[in-house]
């Protein structure tokens, strides 16, 4: 008997973040029957709108709106079971049925409280040098990482024998106490009062921790699972399966703007890795990008506008498409699109086709901007470079393009948005190479404009 293998599709950001991928692995769920979040932690935010209901997701996929959908949070992902919770009981407060639908690698790193504290106190002593920060949002997701690669990370596969977790434990706060006193002095620091009653004297207490740590383990032991093992079988039976992205492409840790980056590789290929599949699993890759873009924290931005002063394109951007971050609260810095930045993360990520977001924003402004390409050093350049000096250098070389007047809000179908959207769309697509598969024209679930089905061949 043959068997028979679903269709996988893999979401990811194109730029900076923030691109609107949640709503759009809540949409395409319809077509799927697991999703998959395969990288990142509790520092990526995905906001959802259903029947005008707002939905703040940070480490749970955005599948989950979806009744009856299988989710998965992958091995790539590092995990704060305490958020992990939260984030579960608000669910379930919103009647969402979360618990028996939602299986978790066994082997995630866990975040503890002394990656938070170190996250918090390195930022804090760059500030003090004089040094420009990273942009961290604080939630101690690097130093999980590095606890991770440095083969010496509980995992949650430890909360499920209290004698091995003590011990590493111990291991561990030894020396993250000894980094947090001794080089970076912690007793300087506010902390804040998420981290006061782990501390004392600048060192992280480890009965605060343990302890702790052995209530979560007695609540998220029903939901561990070899995930590598159900995704594949799945696979097997036919099910469909959505691999969600969290963060964009140009934070990637070896392909973005480095060092203002994360602490994880957000490209498509690491949905292979991060989840333990195949990459012959990987059929497309929908790439979700601004009509515009936008950054949070520090790094180079070519394209950056004024986005602070009334009724100019940035404050458009900004104040039209609330540009605040759903985890940190910190306003986004906006700008204009940015194609050649595109054509980098189409490169590296293999882009099947593209999801555009946040087209309703530009409704209005007389006259767009499109960047495509660069002058660096006097030459001209088409694709983003590697290096983020190289980056603060580059001089945008833009192509106007005509605005438009009526609303795109709400429009479903291509041939009924304006002209002028249109003729802007068509061009992002034909300097950047990729096809444009879904428009997005507001936050809200139905408001998409489906021209081919990443689940269809």
């Amino acid at each position: 008997m043959a068997i028979s293998k679903g269709r996988n599709v893999v979401v990811v950001g194109t730029q900076w973040g923030d691109e609107g991928k949640g709503k759009l692995v809540d949409w395409l769920t319809e077509s799927a029957q697991g999703v998959v979040r395969f990288q990142g932690g509790h520092n990526a935010g995905h906001t959802l709108v259903i029947n005008g209901v707002k939905t703040a997701l940070h480490l749970i996929p955005s599948g989950i709106m979806r009744p009856g959908v299988k989710c998965f949070i992958g091995n790539g992902v590092v995990l704060s079971v305490g958020k992990l919770f939260e984030e579960i009981e608000g669910l379930e407060k919103a009647g969402v049925q979360v618990r028996d639908r939602l299986r978790v690698s066994e082997a995630c790193p866990l975040i503890l409280p002394f990656h938070q504290a170190l996250d918090v106190a390195r930022e804090a002593a760059r500030e003090q040098g004089g040094v420009q920060k990273i942009g961290t949002t604080g939630k101690g997701i690097g130093p999980a990482y590095e606890d991770k690669i440095a083969r010496r990370a509980l995992r949650v596969q430890d909360l499920k024998h209290p004698e091995r977790f003590a011990t590493k434990l111990r291991e561990l706060l030894n020396l993250h106490n000894h980094i947090l006193v001794s080089v970076l002095g912690s007793e300087k620091f506010d902390f804040g009062p998420q981290l006061a009653p782990y501390m004392k004297n600048g060192e992280i207490q480890f009965d605060a921790v343990y302890n702790e740590a052995m209530q979560h383990a007695e609540l998220i032991k029903p939901m561990i699972a070899d995930v590598s093992s159900e995704l594949n079988q799945l696979h097997a039976e036919g099910s469909n399966l959505l691999f969600e992205g969290a963060q964009g492409s140009l934070l990637d840790v070896d392909h973005g703007t480095y060092p203002y980056v994360t602490s994880s590789n957000c490209v498509a290929g690491n949905a292979s890795a991060g989840a333990g599949v195949g990459p012959g699993m990987l059929h497309y890759v929908l790439g979700i990008t601004k009509a515009y873009c936008t950054r949070v924290g520090g790094g180079p931005f070519p394209t950056e506008l004024e986005w602070q002063k009334e009724g100019t394109p940035g404050w458009v951007m900004s104040t039209v498409g609330a540009e605040k971050g759903v985890t940190t609260g910190r306003y986004r810095r906006c700008g204009w699109f940015d194609a050649a930045l595109l054509k980098r993360s189409a490169q590296i990520n293999g882009l099947s086709g593209l999801c555009i977001t946040k087209l309703d924003v530009l409704d209005g402004i007389e006259e767009l901007q499109l960047c495509v390409g660069y002058e660096l050093d006097g030459e001209r350049i088409d694709l983003l470079p590697l290096g983020a000096d190289d980056i603060e250098r580059c001089k945008p070389i833009y192509e106007s393009i005509p605005g438009w007047t009526d609303t795109t809000v709400g429009v479903t179908e291509y041939d009924k948005l304006p002209i002028n959207a249109r003729r802007y769309l068509d061009r992002i697509a034909e300097v950047t190479g990729v096809p444009i598969a879904v428009v997005s024209t507001s936050p809200d679930r139905d408001h998409t404009i489906l021209m081919h089905n990443p689940y269809q061949a």
